[in-house]
């Protein structure tokens, strides 16, 4: 569900990703364009996680923001 987001929500969510992991830059961005295997790499490569912790932090990142611009009961 998330990676769908990621993917088709891309344009929206890039500006929310640079505030999320402010170590990212425009050009980290642009590489990542929407995968999720290639943000998890950039979060290892910037922050150290290990691919769990990327992928644990991306999930919830997705989550909250995704609750937050689909209208309740939808």
């Amino acid at each position: 569900m998330n990676e769908d987001i990621l993917k088709g929500q891309w344009k929206q969510i890039r500006g929310q990703v640079r505030q999320w992991w402010g170590m990212l830059t425009d050009d980290d961005l642009d590489k990542i364009n929407g995968k999720r295997e290639q943000l998890i790499g950039k979060l290892q490569e910037k922050y150290g996680y290990t691919k769990e912790q990327a992928s644990r932090q991306i999930d919830e990142r997705l989550t909250e923001f995704q609750q937050r611009v689909t209208p309740m009961g939808r």
